[in-house]
């Protein structure tokens, strides 16, 4: 099963997409999974990039599973 991908912000500009989905990420962690998002949008590297994984923060070493919905935003602030 593909793996949903969502991006906000200015990485939703950048790939030119709300949502996609990407087969390749199961089993990847998720550091491994934001590099192979990078390399098939390389414009993204210009912005320090989090990813969620089913709505958390994910840890660079959470491994992405079949059915998982991934996020991928730019740092954001709030006051």
């Amino acid at each position: 099963m593909p793996t949903k991908l969502l991006f906000f912000g200015a990485t939703a500009d950048i790939v030119g997409h709300r949502n996609l989905e990407m087969s390749e990420l199961v089993g990847l962690s998720a550091a491994r999974a934001l590099n192979t998002i990078v390399d098939k949008f390389p414009l993204l590297s210009s912005h320090k990039l989090h990813i969620a994984v089913n709505q958390e923060f994910a840890s660079a070493q959470e491994v992405i599973r079949d059915g998982d919905e991934l996020a991928v935003f730019t740092a954001v602030s709030g006051g």
